[in-house]
């Protein structure tokens, strides 16, 4: 990350901070439940940022237009030097299990092939309209040499290039290769929400989902552990670097 700041003479302007674009609250609570938290419009739609030093959390919801949405709008309203898309993926080996978390070298939109390379990452990443089956997931390990799949990375990366701004990912597996769901797109509205009670009215009355239900919430518990402790050591190296960076301009205006 780029970190500068300019002393004004009222105080440090320009400061490069570190935005993180999630789908869900849920995925990144652990992080930012103590966090100071900000509603704010933009596009005509309000959203809810959590702020901590140089970074800050919008949780956008589930889906490639919900992210992109989320990241147009900390972008315009934070300026930050990079942005990251943040949350859970799911595995496209067998040997890849759940917990793990993921820095990709390189995130490929399924729908057209675009893709963006990433620094430092390592393996691939693809974006993909809805939760893939086992079925899916092989096809799209084989077509695209990947290791995980998600449903919004790839909008976040457009955004960011569209806004010349850095771009990075950081993903944890939620579901297994073997994993299989029903196709949750019926239990999310056009704002991205997930709707939690059609969802458990759905499973109620279907008992042979209940132990599915049980292992994905446990499974995602186990993600959410892992991407919030790799995304704490992540901002609290932002906010130890932009402190350094900021320290000549403190001592001068003293």
């Amino acid at each position: 990350m780029r970190c500068g700041a300019r002393w004004n003479g009222f105080g440090l302007t320009d400061m490069s901070r570190v935005a993180i674009v999630a789908a869900l609250e849920r995925e990144v609570w652990p992080l930012v439940k103590h966090w100071r938290v900000s509603d704010k419009q933009h596009g005509g739609r309000s959203f809810r940022f959590f702020e901590s030093g140089d970074a800050v959390v919008v949780c956008g919801g589930i889906g490639a237009e919900a992210a992109r949405r989320a990241a147009e709008a900390v972008i315009v309203l934070y300026q930050p030097g990079i942005i990251y898309s943040a949350g859970y993926a799911g595995a496209l080996y067998p040997a890849i299990g759940i917990g793990q978390v993921m820095r990709p070298a390189r995130v490929i939109h399924v729908g057209d092939g675009s893709s963006v390379s990433i620094a430092g990452g390592e393996g691939v990443l693809v974006t993909a309209a809805s939760v893939a089956s086992p079925a899916q997931k092989r096809t799209l390990r084989e077509s695209f040499a990947a290791q995980a799949v998600d449903m919004e990375a790839s909008a976040v990366a457009r955004a960011a290039e569209a806004r010349g701004i850095e771009f990075a990912a950081i993903k944890a597996i939620s579901d297994e290769f073997e994993f299989e769901f029903p196709a949750p797109d019926r239990f999310v509205d056009a704002e991205g929400r997930f709707l939690e009670m059609r969802f458990a009215l759905f499973v109620a009355v279907r008992p042979w989902f209940w132990l599915r239900v049980i292992g994905l919430a446990r499974n995602s518990r186990r993600a959410t552990r892992a991407l919030c402790d790799d995304l704490q050591r992540l901002t609290s190296q932002e906010n130890s670097a932009a402190a350094t960076a900021l320290e000549p301009f403190r001592k001068e205006a003293r």
